[in-house]
């Protein structure tokens, strides 16, 4: 399954359902099906990925955040998220989910 963020002010995001998973949990978010993030939530949610790309690279470790058989780590896969909501927190619009 696919997790799909749609948001006015940027184009959509389509994540496997491990990453995006593991988004939604860092950031506080139900992994359901379907899910919104406020504007007055993004700041927030901005912050917890940031702080753990910096904790996952502070240990020198992406075991946690890699797909088998991939090399990406948490950074690449967060970096197109946090632009969504840096972008839709501007011009205060929500971030919507579906799988």
């Amino acid at each position: 399954m696919l997790y799909k963020f749609k948001s006015k002010a940027a184009g959509d995001l389509i994540m496997l359902e491990a990453n995006g998973r593991r988004v939604l949990e860092i950031i506080g978010k139900d992994t359901g099906p379907k899910g919104i993030i406020l504007p007055e939530q993004m700041p927030a949610a901005m912050t917890a990925l940031h702080a753990a790309v910096a904790l996952e690279e502070s240990h020198d470790q992406k075991v946690d955040a890699l797909v088998p058989g991939e090399d990406l780590g948490l950074r690449q896969r967060v970096v197109p998220f946090i632009d969504m909501l840096e972008r839709n927190h501007k011009a205060g619009h929500e971030v919507v989910w579906g799988i």
